[in-house]
């Protein structure tokens, strides 16, 4: 358990490449998509196991967080991604179990839709907000 209170600890910390934590989280699990995507291509059960494994991981980090008294996510949305988590918990146990390749399908879509989620929250703060005031055609510059 320790592992994953350091995994915690380590993910609260701001990224280096200047990241906000949001699109973090939402690269990491396009990326886990993505790994998952191939492991089912492939179909070697090892691969699926050591992606669903990664996968876990991840998802067990966010519901570390998410469960964190200074955890400031909205309590509705806090409360759906608890549920995914429990969902993703559930799902990762059966495959583990029988690792099938198309067992993945739903956790590879659960991770797209999330991702793309995060990731376009976070394009739109970044989008400069439309100016108050219309500057007048006469500003200076080209005269008309």
């Amino acid at each position: 358990m320790p592992q994953n209170s350091n995994a915690a600890a380590g993910y609260r910390q701001p990224a280096q490449s200047g990241n906000t934590p949001r699109e973090t989280e939402g690269r990491a699990l396009m990326e886990s998509a993505r790994r998952l995507s191939n492991a089912q291509k492939d179909g070697d059960q090892a691969k699926i196991i050591e992606c669903i494994r990664l996968n876990w991981r991840l998802w067990t980090i966010f519901q570390a967080e998410l469960t964190s008294p200074e955890c400031a996510v909205p309590t509705e949305i806090r409360q759906n991604m608890l549920n995914l988590c429990n969902f993703v918990d559930k799902r990762t146990v059966e495959i583990l179990a029988d690792p099938k390749p198309e067992l993945l399908t739903v956790l590879v879509n659960i991770n797209r839709n999330v991702g793309a989620g995060l990731l376009s929250s976070t394009e739109d703060e970044e989008k400069p907000a439309p100016p108050d005031i219309i500057p007048s055609s006469n500003t200076g510059g080209i005269s008309a």
